[in-house]
Protein backbone atom coordinates (compact mmCIF):
# COMPACT_ATOMS: atom_id res chain seq x y z
CA UNK A 1 0.00 0.00 0.00
CA UNK A 2 1.51 3.28 -0.81
CA UNK A 3 2.03 6.09 1.93
CA UNK A 4 0.34 8.60 0.11
CA UNK A 5 -3.05 5.94 0.32
CA UNK A 6 -2.46 5.84 4.17
CA UNK A 7 -2.33 9.44 5.02
CA UNK A 8 -5.41 9.58 2.90
CA UNK A 9 -7.02 7.44 5.15
CA UNK A 10 -5.85 9.33 8.18
CA UNK A 11 -7.51 12.86 6.84
CA UNK A 12 -10.47 11.12 5.52
CA UNK A 13 -12.51 8.16 7.31
CA UNK A 14 -12.85 5.26 4.83
CA UNK A 15 -15.98 5.37 2.46
CA UNK A 16 -18.32 3.03 4.90
CA UNK A 17 -18.32 5.26 7.65
CA UNK A 18 -18.78 8.26 5.18
CA UNK A 19 -21.94 6.45 4.32
CA UNK A 20 -22.87 6.86 8.61
CA UNK A 21 -21.97 10.35 8.82
CA UNK A 22 -25.02 12.80 9.03
CA UNK A 23 -22.65 15.70 8.15
CA UNK A 24 -20.80 14.35 5.22
CA UNK A 25 -21.13 16.05 2.05
CA UNK A 26 -22.55 13.68 -0.17
CA UNK A 27 -25.25 15.43 -2.14
CA UNK A 28 -24.79 17.42 -5.08
CA UNK A 29 -27.38 20.35 -5.57
CA UNK A 30 -29.61 19.23 -7.78
CA UNK A 31 -29.80 15.80 -5.67
CA UNK A 32 -30.43 17.99 -2.81
CA UNK A 33 -32.69 19.91 -4.06
CA UNK A 34 -34.74 17.06 -5.50
CA UNK A 35 -34.93 14.85 -1.90
CA UNK A 36 -36.49 17.74 -0.39
CA UNK A 37 -38.47 18.76 -3.25
CA UNK A 38 -37.56 22.16 -4.19
CA UNK A 39 -35.34 24.05 -5.99
CA UNK A 40 -32.00 24.60 -6.66
CA UNK A 41 -32.48 28.11 -6.07
CA UNK A 42 -34.07 27.48 -2.75
CA UNK A 43 -30.99 26.10 -1.52
CA UNK A 44 -29.31 28.94 -2.31
CA UNK A 45 -31.62 31.63 -1.06
CA UNK A 46 -31.20 29.05 2.49
CA UNK A 47 -27.66 29.26 2.25
CA UNK A 48 -28.12 33.79 1.94
CA UNK A 49 -30.19 33.03 5.19
CA UNK A 50 -27.02 31.02 6.75
CA UNK A 51 -29.24 28.86 8.62
CA UNK A 52 -27.05 26.18 6.62
CA UNK A 53 -23.36 26.32 4.35
CA UNK A 54 -22.83 23.73 1.64
CA UNK A 55 -19.55 22.24 1.88
CA UNK A 56 -17.81 23.28 -2.06
CA UNK A 57 -16.29 20.33 -3.91
CA UNK A 58 -12.51 20.76 -5.11
CA UNK A 59 -14.80 21.97 -8.31
CA UNK A 60 -16.42 24.90 -6.59
CA UNK A 61 -20.07 22.87 -6.14
CA UNK A 62 -22.37 22.88 -3.23
CA UNK A 63 -22.28 19.84 -1.48
CA UNK A 64 -24.48 19.15 1.28
CA UNK A 65 -24.67 16.43 4.34
CA UNK A 66 -28.42 14.65 5.15
CA UNK A 67 -28.00 16.61 8.48
CA UNK A 68 -28.26 19.83 6.49
CA UNK A 69 -31.38 18.56 4.05
CA UNK A 70 -33.06 18.01 7.04
CA UNK A 71 -32.86 21.62 8.21
CA UNK A 72 -33.74 22.58 4.50
CA UNK A 73 -36.36 20.43 4.65
CA UNK A 74 -37.78 21.96 7.88
CA UNK A 75 -37.49 25.39 6.36
CA UNK A 76 -39.26 24.09 3.38
CA UNK A 77 -42.43 23.09 5.16
CA UNK A 78 -42.60 27.00 6.66
CA UNK A 79 -41.99 28.13 3.49
CA UNK A 80 -44.75 26.14 2.09
CA UNK A 81 -46.78 27.56 4.61
CA UNK A 82 -46.81 30.80 3.48
CA UNK A 83 -43.47 31.95 5.78
CA UNK A 84 -40.81 33.79 4.04
CA UNK A 85 -37.69 32.09 3.94
CA UNK A 86 -35.85 34.55 6.06
CA UNK A 87 -38.17 34.03 9.18
CA UNK A 88 -38.54 30.47 8.33
CA UNK A 89 -35.15 29.92 8.95
CA UNK A 90 -34.77 31.91 12.01
CA UNK A 91 -38.10 29.92 13.34
CA UNK A 92 -35.95 26.86 12.81
CA UNK A 93 -32.70 28.06 14.03
CA UNK A 94 -34.57 28.94 17.65
CA UNK A 95 -36.06 25.71 17.81
CA UNK A 96 -32.96 24.31 17.46
CA UNK A 97 -31.39 26.48 20.18
CA UNK A 98 -34.17 25.49 22.20
CA UNK A 99 -33.55 21.72 21.71
CA UNK A 100 -29.83 22.27 23.02
CA UNK A 101 -31.37 23.89 26.10
CA UNK A 102 -33.41 21.78 26.83
CA UNK A 103 -31.24 19.08 26.56
CA UNK A 104 -28.14 21.08 28.80
CA UNK A 105 -31.09 21.64 31.12
CA UNK A 106 -31.89 17.60 31.17
CA UNK A 107 -28.50 16.94 31.24
CA UNK A 108 -27.70 18.91 34.31
CA UNK A 109 -30.45 17.37 36.47
CA UNK A 110 -29.50 14.03 36.51
CA UNK A 111 -27.18 12.41 38.56
CA UNK A 112 -23.63 11.93 37.43
CA UNK A 113 -22.72 9.28 35.54
CA UNK A 114 -26.55 8.65 34.57
CA UNK A 115 -27.19 7.34 31.07
CA UNK A 116 -28.93 10.75 29.22
CA UNK A 117 -32.66 10.39 28.78
CA UNK A 118 -34.15 10.20 24.83
CA UNK A 119 -37.36 10.53 23.40
CA UNK A 120 -36.92 6.94 21.43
Amino acid sequence: MPSEHRLDTEVRPPAGERLDDDHYPAYTMGRAAELIGATPAFLRALGETRLITPSRSEGGHRRYSRHQLRIAARVRELVDQGTPIEAASRIVDLEDQLEAAHRTHAQAGRPAGAPEKTDE
